[in-house]
Parts: structure tokens; C-alpha cells; sequence
């Protein structure tokens, strides 16, 4: 499994519940851009509609060496699950005031995987209180390094 692309924003503003990995549709140079590393993923998310899953807000930039046949760079994406699975997703989203956030964008066996995340959102105060919680982690492991050094 090769990571292409990680949603490091997604980890700061969301509390992440449950993640279901799923394909993705993708149509003509989109992939050899993404080889590339010329994907982005800070402001996507997947909606559901009609029984089908998309995401929505991942950029592809154009691939250079390409042609006629490269497509919009933010165009909805079908994202390919089980119906069972969207119809769980579907039912978490609608009940619990769940989003559907993507975490990483990954190779695996030349298939394009996106890691689909079931999120919550954070509020300004819960994001303080785990940076503060965060650096009084790394306080305490930086004085225990040191004590052990002397």
C-alpha cells in the first residue's frame, strides 16, 4: 500500500468514528496525475445521492503531458462500495449529524483507494483542549528524555 495523500486537516477538525475504504471512478489521465502526487484532498467530502456515493471538493490538477482528454479538476467522483455499505453510511449521516470525510488517497495493487471516514465535527473549544493536551504530552516526554540522559 502506497499513500499517495493524507487529509491531516480532517484529523484536526473532525472526531473520526469509523472509516470504510472504497474505490473511486476515475477517467482518463487523472491516474497518471495522481502517480504524480497532484491530488489534494483538504477540502473534500462524500455525499450520497440516489443510492450512489460521490466525492465531491478533491482537486486533480490536469495532467501536464495530457490532452484533450483531461477532465475537470473538481468534478464529482463516484466512489465504488457495496449498496449495504451506503445504505449504512446513508443511515449514520442522516441520524447521528455524521459527515463523510476522506483520510488518506492510496495505492493498492495499482487501484486507486480512497479511506472514507465517518466524522464528527469539533468545536473551537474541543480543538484547544487536545492541542493544550498534545503539548502537555510532549512536555512530560521531553523532561522524561532528559532525566534519563542525566
Amino acid at each position: 500500500m502506497k499513500v499517495i495523500t493524507d487529509n491531516r486537516k480532517a484529523r484536526h477538525d473532525y472526531y473520526i468514528e469509523d472509516s470504510v475504504e472504497a474505490g473511486i471512478v476515475l477517467k482518463g489521465t487523472e491516474v497518471k496525475s495522481i502517480r504524480a502526487g497532484h491530488v489534494t484532498l483538504k477540502d473534500a467530502y462524500a455525499s450520497i445521492s440516489n443510492g450512489e456515493i460521490f466525492i465531491e471538493g478533491m482537486h486533480i490538477s490536469p495532467y501536464e503531458h495530457g490532452n484533450i482528454f483531461n477532465v475537470d479538476p473538481l468534478r464529482k467522483r463516484k466512489l465504488l462500495l457495496h449498496k449495504r455499505q451506503i445504505l449504512r453510511l446513508a443511515q449514520k449521516t442522516q441520524e447521528k449529524g455524521l459527515t463523510l470525510v476522506p483520510l488518506k488517497l492510496y495505492f493498492d495493487h495499482d487501484k486507486v483507494k480512497v479511506d472514507l471516514a465517518l466524522a464528527k465535527g469539533k468545536k473551537l473549544y474541543d480543538k484547544r483542549a487536545v492541542a493544550a493536551e498534545k503539548s502537555a504530552r510532549r512536555d512530560i516526554d521531553r523532561a522524561l528524555k532528559s532525566r534519563q540522559r542525566s
